[in-house]
């Protein structure tokens, strides 16, 4: 992993690393400075993964351009999957400008120009896909660029990958299939038409990436998830059938896992109660009981 905090530089030296940090960490980039303070914090953190760089972002308002002269000097052609996290990014391609907003992500192509106007402080999670990566999922279609994608439907999918991709170690067994799930939404998010027909596995990893970051969630239903992600629930039936759970019982059982994990630590605190509540169990009863079934004993043993 890399890591560049211009933060730690003086104050006038800042902005001119930043020139430096974005084209080593992505394409030649040109930033022009909007504001005039007198620092120019931020700081670029990068990992490799299955063909994808993965970059996490935050700095100061500011216009980047990847203009003609820019495109010339780019080695490589390659798509940029950007998930705005705070702040927002008014992007434009060709004729074409998009607000892209916290929660939304957008797609640029390295081959065209593109610019960003960022007129507050910002964060972003921006992974660099190669061409043949995503183009074997689009099947001959162009993505559309510099196009606002809400986290519906497929654009759910990619809101849901890109946290789960960023944290995951480059050596985990699941990082190809996530990697190939992530182009499959991308696509399908992106093209004018779905791309391809989600296999089960590649919307179950999605659904999946969801479920670890919302267990705390009472929205984490069927019927949540299903508008969530515009599905029907006999589709989200389908993508958990053969796995020897429904997707009910995979929340229960990700939620109960959760507490077991957060009851055993010694740096806990919280009442079983509270840990219970904060995953989903509202009814302390209920919570026990399920707990007992699952690891055989209660909450209160699991406590070191």
């Amino acid at each position: 992993m890399a890591v560049w905090d211009i933060a730690t530089l003086p104050a006038r030296e800042q902005f001119s690393y930043w020139h430096e940090v974005i084209c080593q960490a992505f394409v030649p980039l040109t930033p022009h400075r909007t504001t005039d303070e007198t620092g120019f914090a931020a700081k670029v953190e990068t990992r490799a993964l299955a063909g994808l760089n993965r970059a996490r972002l935050r700095s100061r308002p500011q216009r980047t351009d990847h203009g003609p002269r820019e495109v010339a000097r780019t080695a490589g052609a390659y798509y940029f999957v950007n998930l705005q996290l705070a702040g927002r990014c008014v992007t434009t391609v060709g004729e074409h400008t998009s607000v892209v907003r916290a929660g939304e992500l957008v797609v640029v192509d390295t081959a065209e120009p593109y610019f960003f106007e960022l007129d507050r402080p910002w964060q972003m999670l921006s992974f660099r896909v190669p061409h043949g990566e995503l183009d074997a999922k689009l099947h001959g279609r162009r993505p559309r660029l510099g196009r606002a994608v809400t986290a519906t439907g497929a654009g759910a999918a990619v809101a849901a990958l890109m946290p789960a991709l960023w944290s995951l170690d480059a050596a985990d067994p699941a990082a190809g299939e996530l990697a190939e799930s992530f182009a499959t939404a991308v696509a399908a998010a992106t093209a004018g038409a779905p791309a391809e027909r989600p296999r089960a596995g590649v919307t179950r990893a999605a659904v999946l990436a969801h479920v670890e970051r919302h267990l705390g969630d009472r929205d984490l239903t069927v019927a949540g998830v299903c508008r969530l992600f515009a599905i029907s629930p006999r589709t989200l039936h389908h993508l958990f059938a053969g796995t020897g759970e429904s997707f009910a019982a995979t929340v229960r059982h990700r939620r109960l896992d959760r507490c077991a994990a957060v009851l055993a630590d010694p740096a806990t605190t919280a009442t079983v109660t509270a840990v219970a509540r904060a995953h989903g169990f509202d009814d302390p009863t209920a919570f026990a009981r399920a707990f007992r079934r699952r690891f055989g004993v209660s909450p209160r043993e699991r406590r070191p």
